[in-house]
């Protein structure tokens, strides 16, 4: 890039001298010898063609699976077009995280629609301008909990493994002790094991439902158990779930978080994704990031302001609540926008799509001797037994253009939304037949 950078030799030999400079390699005169690279070796420069030649042949060496059965934390949906036309316009992709805030309404406008739109599909008071993804909303939900006498956090070992990991690195850093909680044979939360993990001192539960096996927990047990002993409870969701099942609110809980990547976002090859948080009026000073409200300017025409700004870390970074610094708008619009265009009803169809599909897929691979691992109600997601070797199943499938379930907890993880037509299970199902019966 050195030579398109908009500066003359002169200058740059000017800017030296006035460092009481020579060269510009004595600007990296600190740098221990051992570990710089003097000469990058580095190919000659390409025409635009040719590099667009080779970019498109090194895309050509990636798998494309025209069937997608995996789920896991991140899952395949459609997208409507507008969602794309909408936030792809240049003001919106550029725009970042708004410093002289009321000046950039658009933006302010955009999360303040995003935040209500997040209200309503969890039953919450509050939400906040989104988070980096959904395992950092888990962790920041469950460290707003806390206060003088509860420093501790009990998380169900049915969450997402990646959850948890990141939920015990926050909580290491703040000396948080994180307690967890073993699951049933019913692949749920113990209730018995977690009245007695939570206790005087333990700040917040955080149980997952969905769960990572797909199961829907008892909520209502765990919030009892949880609120009986004093504490909060953190309940991460599935957004498209919440067009069929029991909202976070209804529920009761005080913190609603979960991974908005369904909502309008391509999988991507894992980011950037949507940390979705919300929470009780309560609660609402202890909610990280920002906060937009409507108000009216000087001459009473609509105008949106930020309420909250939890962002002493610009100041105060010994004092910070929270490590938000970047801003997630764009992923948030996406998802605003995504549940504009599909609207309540259309949110709700896609859910019941999703669990009649998974429904379906489950029955079929029962015939084959794939048996669900629970017989709990579940969602779009299941765990079942394997006949055969997990793993190879899944290489095999996949030379059929078939990506599979995951195998994991000795079984497969099997995913489906609406996406996987009734046709297009059958015909899996016979390869899968096709396969076992080699």
């Amino acid at each position: 890039m050195g030579s398109y950078l908009p500066e003359t030799d002169e200058g740059r030999a000017g800017m030296l001298a006035a460092l009481g400079l020579t060269k510009s390699d004595e600007l990296f005169s600190v740098i221990p010898p051992e570990v710089r690279i003097d000469a990058l070796d580095l190919p000659e420069g390409r025409s635009e063609l040719e590099v667009v030649s080779h970019l498109e042949a090194l895309a050509r060496e990636n798998r494309h699976f025209d069937v997608v059965l995996r789920g896991a934390g991140a899952y395949r949906h459609h997208i409507p077009s507008i969602v794309k036309s909408v936030t792809s316009k240049e003001e919106f992709v550029t725009a970042y995280t708004p410093y002289q805030a009321e000046i950039s309404q658009g933006v302010l406008q955009s999360i303040f629609e995003y935040q209500t739109q997040i209200c309503e599909l969890t039953g919450m008071d509050v939400a906040n301008a989104s988070v980096y993804d959904g395992a950092t909303a888990a962790a920041e939900g469950v460290l707003m909990c806390r206060d003088r006498r509860r420093n501790e956090v009990v998380v169900a070992e049915t969450v997402h493994p990646d959850v948890m990991t990141v939920i015990k690195t926050y909580c290491a850093s703040r000396d948080v002790p994180v307690v967890t909680v073993p699951a049933t044979s019913d692949l749920m939360v113990d209730l018995d094991a977690l009245r007695a993990a939570v206790g005087p001192t333990t700040a917040a539960v955080y149980v997952q439902s969905p769960n990572y096996l797909g199961i829907i927990e008892d909520m209502d047990g765990i919030v009892a158990a949880s609120h009986e002993a004093g504490s909060k409870v953190v309940m991460g969701f599935n957004p498209i779930a919440l067009g069929i099942l029991r909202t976070p609110g209804e529920y009761g809980v005080d913190v609603a978080v979960g991974e908005g990547q369904p909502l309008g976002l391509p999988l991507g090859f894992g980011g950037p994704y949507l940390g979705i948080m919300a929470t009780t009026k309560a609660l609402m000073r202890k909610l990280p990031g920002r906060i937009v409200g409507e108000t009216s300017d000087a001459e009473g025409r609509r105008a949106f302001v930020l309420t909250l700004q939890a962002r002493e870390q610009h100041i105060r970074r010994e004092k910070a609540s929270s490590n938000i610094c970047s801003n997630e708008a764009l992923c948030a619009m996406t998802a605003s926008v995504y549940l504009a265009a599909v609207g309540p009803e259309g949110l709700a169809q896609v859910a019941r799509l999703c669990a009649g599909h998974a429904h379906y897929l489950a029955e079929k691979l029962a015939e084959l001797g794939f048996a669900p691992m629970s017989d709990k109600p579940f969602f779009n997601e299941f765990l079942t037994t394997c006949p055969v070797d997990a793993h190879q199943l899944v290489d095999q499938l996949a030379e059929h253009g078939i990506l599979a379930g995951l195998p994991t907890h000795d079984g497969i993880l099997w995913c489906a939304t609406e996406l996987n037509t009734r046709a297009e299970i059958d015909r899996v199902v016979s390869v899968v037949k096709e396969v076992c019966d080699r």
